[in-house]
């Protein structure tokens, strides 16, 4: 539906004035909104002159011909230009908040100079203020496609620099060549740091651990990752000594920190001790946990080696045979001073003669292979299952 327009005499003055109103609006804008003091300076600030100009212009054609600016579709080029001038301030990396504040500070400029003119020219009050609310309806249009296109430049940058960080991620865990990472960190606006660390999260957690990340963090695609016995987010993350002092999130496991361009390894190892600590397990680091890591590397050949070295002491009966066991590994691990081992085993020294009497019976000279003592001490360096009973329970 129309409304009134302005009297052609009143139109007119207006645009004659434009230039004037144009000039001032930015005057304002710069002194009100200090940030865009440099922005508008030189040939930029005349290109913005002009560009306020059109569009003050384009809606004064509108009311002259009696066109609602509501609902005109003519409209819609300004819109446009005012969508344009959103995705720009978010490339300059200005704010929202700053740009509304440059259309309110703009509005009120070119109200209060056509205001001046339609004084002048006796306009009635009533048609004033509708004129009035036009204004204002207008600027706040322009101002609603500049938020949107803000909002579409940031989440399209930001969905651009995600899918260059992905790939990122996906060249690091391939050993890319340095050359190819640094193009590719460049892309995805990420500066490289000294090192990195690997971090296992469990997959629902993620929120627990982004009070402790550095923005610089990366994380890995799911799809980059090879199949996993339990569901986990795997992160790159800049400052590994500080995870380690400040993460304490159940399930999560740390890997060692190495320099950014080999943090494969760091991940490499990070999988491989994913099903050495559960969901609901103290924090895993790897650092901490090496001889354990070693020991699981290959569990089938453990089991294989273990079964191996320990076949002289098959024949004896179980609870023997684990008290042998036992023994052997103190043995080994105490260097064979038997006090030593009697003290671990909290068992008397006599009963640890009489043991390593059995084994060497079982065992014979191999005893003193070097080769079959470094397979035992493989073999048994996991071995968590000794007895800790109190000295007093014993009486052999």
């Amino acid at each position: 539906m129309g409304w009134a327009p302005l009297p052609e005499a009143v139109s007119a003055a207006m645009r004659s004035v434009l230039p004037v109103v144009a000039e001032r609006t930015v005057a304002a804008v710069v002194s009100d909104v200090p940030s865009y003091a440099d922005a508008f300076s030189g040939r930029t600030g005349q290109n913005i002159e002009r560009a306020v100009q059109q569009s003050l212009a384009a809606f004064l054609q509108l009311v002259s011909k009696g066109d609602d600016p509501d609902t005109s579709p003519s409209i819609q080029p300004a819109l446009d230009g005012a969508f344009a001038l959103g995705q720009g301030e978010a490339r300059q990396n200005r704010s929202t908040d700053v740009l509304l504040a440059a259309f309110r500070s703009g509005a009120r400029t070119a109200w209060r100079e056509w205001s001046a003119v339609a004084v002048a020219h006796e306009v009635p009050g009533d048609q004033l203020a509708v004129f009035a609310e036009k204004v204002f309806a207008y600027i706040d249009r322009l101002s609603a496609a500049s938020v949107a296109g803000h909002a579409h430049e940031l989440a399209k940058s930001g969905l651009a620099r995600q899918r260059h960080r992905e790939t990122l991620a996906r060249q690091l865990l391939r050993g890319a060549p340095l050359e190819d990472l640094l193009a590719c960190a460049e892309r995805a606006e990420w500066r490289a740091p000294a090192t990195l660390t690997a971090v296992a999260v469990p997959r629902g957690s993620e929120r627990r651990v982004a009070g402790v990340l550095a923005a610089a963090s990366l994380e890995v695609p799911e799809d980059a990752l090879p199949p996993l016995t339990r569901p986990v987010t795997v992160l790159l993350c800049t400052d590994g000594s500080a995870l380690r002092r400040q993460l304490d999130i159940p399930g999560v496991v740390i890997g060692p920190e190495r320099p950014w361009a080999r943090v494969a390894q760091s991940v490499a190892r990070v999988l491989r001790a994913v099903d050495l600590c559960a969901d609901d397990a103290d924090p895993f680091d790897t650092e901490k946990n090496l001889k354990v890591l070693v020991l699981q590397a290959d569990p089938d050949a453990l089991a294989d080696l273990r079964a191996a070295v320990l076949a002289p002491l098959d024949s004896q009966r179980p609870a023997v045979r684990d008290k042998l066991v036992e023994t052997l590994r103190a043995w080994l691990l105490h260097q064979g001073r038997r006090d030593d081992v009697a003290a671990a085993l909290f068992v008397h020294p006599q009963t640890v003669r009489y043991r390593l009497g059995q084994l060497r019976e079982l065992y014979g000279e191999t005893l003193t292979d070097p080769d079959v003592v470094e397979q035992l001490v493989i073999a048994l360096a996991g071995d968590t299952a000794r007895a800790r009973r109190p000295i007093a329970d014993l009486r052999t």
